[in-house]
């Protein structure tokens, strides 16, 4: 059985009382760049959050969050072995993603490892399926559901190596790395190859 994400929101309604604010379920986002993958953005914020006034709205784009804010999501990857590759021209696919999840291809290396570094403190945990967690050495770290990854800002990239779909749930909070420098990001259509 697949899970459905479904977002239930309790915050001060109007009167003063707590509420049920929002109960739905998310719909997935889905770009050509990476075909069968989807993403769910559930909840975000940015910097501090006042919590007594009223429901409040959430924040959910840019796809990473600022220093001090928060983003909720899940990420249900496709098996390396059965995704079909990416079709269609390299700068319109790159539109595309960051039309529909901006900010989220910057974060990229260029060519297909996969490998990408952002400026957050991530929790991520394995809800369905299993992922290899890939470091810098070239070191893998099998996920299997119930396993909590928390990701100090490192380059790593995410690999489904099994027969099914994985599913993560991530909550990324946005920080600072010491000493880091604006290094030449490749043309964004760059990161994409078919």
């Amino acid at each position: 059985m697949t899970l459905e994400p479904r977002l239930v929101v309790a915050a001060r309604g109007h009167d003063g009382g707590s509420a049920v604010t929002l109960d739905e379920k998310v719909r997935p986002v889905t770009v050509g760049a990476w075909p069968g993958s989807e993403f769910f953005l559930l909840w975000g914020t940015e910097g501090s959050v006042e919590l007594d006034g009223g429901p409040p709205t959430p924040t959910t784009m840019p796809f990473f969050a600022g220093k001090g804010g928060t983003r909720l999501l899940f990420a249900r990857y496709q098996p390396e072995s059965s995704a079909p590759a990416p079709v269609g021209d390299p700068d319109e696919l790159a539109a595309e993603v960051e039309r529909e999840l901006p900010g989220l291809l910057e974060v990229f290396e260029s060519g297909d490892s996969g490998m990408h570094t952002t400026d957050t403190l991530d929790y991520g945990i394995c809800l369905e399926g299993e992922l290899h967690l890939e470091l810098d050495d070239g070191q893998e770290v099998r996920v299997t559901p119930g396993t909590c990854v928390v990701q100090l800002g490192t380059r790593h990239a995410w690999h489904n190596r099994g027969d099914r779909p994985a599913l993560m749930c991530f909550v990324g909070i946005g920080a600072e790395r010491a000493g880091r420098h604006e290094d030449a990001r490749p043309r964004k259509s760059e990161q994409i190859q078919g």
